[in-house]
């Protein structure tokens, strides 16, 4: 991606009327080189996006990865900030540790690649969305200063980014959130205010977006949508020999076989791999110890939501992140058979996934001191 995304900025200066081509189509033909790609390439627009970066950095690919690393430290520190000023009973920490301090988070949300740009653009939308629907009262806010139609379009801009860059790990998110708006509007009329009604608002809200995608775009046709997770799946599982992967024998491209899979591959996405399965491999390791926190953690928060549920975020948005997290998984599940693709992959939904796992774990481990304290 970074050699073509210099072929790119030197097409820039020497042919700006062909760059220009270049950008808003799929092909690219300078120099007697070319590079072509399909519609909606997602490596295609993240080399556009490392062309223009070029400008700056001079296409040194170190820079340009610091560029991006800082793009992802800036969007996860402004959605801990949203998060810590919009309610007062929020723990400070947990947006820190699920933006900024986890540790896969850090690793591939750094360099130059897809998940880098991706959290960057994710989490930039997350954190204006947070500001603009839900305020910012807490006593740990911070007054920002710009005007509402400024962080609105900021918003929108990072959305089309977030959306280019990976339009299958963006849509979920991006319906969701308007869904959530909607939702956030109805309730300040009054409406929609029992959990089953919310529920069932967030649930017809997909199932319409569902709808009207497939009727705009192929792609997000059932049949075609179907399709193409298993020729992913078919293509991750080729590349995958003498490599921990795992496979689904029985899998086709209908919508009944993706439904019937779909619990096991959202298992998958969470606990896989697992130390059983490393070959003595470091990097495998690393990422079967962070699954085993993961088991743990969501093992420790549904107990303690089942005691008592948690009141430290509203539950539109707790269902917003857990139907979102939840439709990651069963799709990089689905598609992601090798366990160091899916390691990698996952890194975008874990500080969602994360934003719901610690403050039950924190509440549990504040009321187990206060419980000591008093005994």
């Amino acid at each position: 991606m970074s050699s073509v995304a210099r072929l790119l900025t030197a097409q820039l200066w020497a042919n700006p009327g062909g760059a220009w081509q270049s950008f808003v189509g799929n092909e690219l033909h300078f120099a007697g080189n070319a590079a072509v790609y399909y519609g909606m390439s997602n490596t295609f627009f993240l080399v556009k996006v490392l062309a223009v970066l070029n400008l700056a950095s001079g296409g040194l690919s170190w820079l340009n990865g610091l560029y991006l690393a800082l793009g992802a430290f800036v969007g996860g520190w402004a959605a801990a900030q949203a998060l810590a000023g919009a309610w007062s009973r929020w723990p400070v920490g947990v947006g820190l540790v699920a933006f900024l301090g986890w540790p896969s988070v850090i690793w591939f949300g750094s360099g130059v690649n897809k998940e880098t740009a991706l959290l960057a653009t994710g989490a930039g939308v997350f954190a204006l969305f947070i500001t603009l629907v839900y305020g910012s009262q807490g006593p740990n806010s911070k007054r920002i200063g710009y005007k509402f139609w400024v962080r609105v379009v900021a918003m929108l801009a990072l959305a089309v980014l977030h959306f280019k860059l990976r339009y299958f790990f963006a849509a979920p998110l991006l319906a969701l959130l308007g869904g959530l708006a909607l939702l956030r509007g109805l309730q300040k009329a009054g409406l929609f205010r029992p959990r089953w009604a919310q529920v069932l608002l967030l649930l017809g809200w997909l199932w319409a977006g569902a709808w009207v995608a497939a009727e705009f775009s192929v792609a997000f046709r059932p049949n075609k949508f179907t399709n193409q997770l298993a020729l992913i799946y078919a293509r991750h599982l080729r590349a995958s020999t003498n490599r921990p992967h795992f496979e689904y024998p029985e899998l086709r491209p209908t919508p009944a076989s993706i439904a019937q899979h779909a619990p096991l591959a959202a298992f998958n996405a969470l606990a896989r791999p697992w130390l059983g399965e490393t070959q003595g491999r470091l990097f495998y390791v690393a990422g079967a110890l962070e699954s085993s926190v993961l088991i743990i953690l969501l093992v420790v928060a549904l107990a303690s939501v089942w005691r008592k549920p948690s009141e430290q975020m509203p539950f539109a948005l707790q269902l917003t992140l857990g139907l979102h997290c939840l439709i990651l998984a069963v799709l990089l599940g689905l598609s992601t058979p090798n366990l160091g693709s899916l390691a990698r992959y996952r890194t975008v939904m874990l500080p969602f996934l994360l934003l719901m796992l610690l403050p039950p774990v924190v509440e549990a481990a504040n009321l187990r001191k206060k419980t000591a304290a008093v005994l």
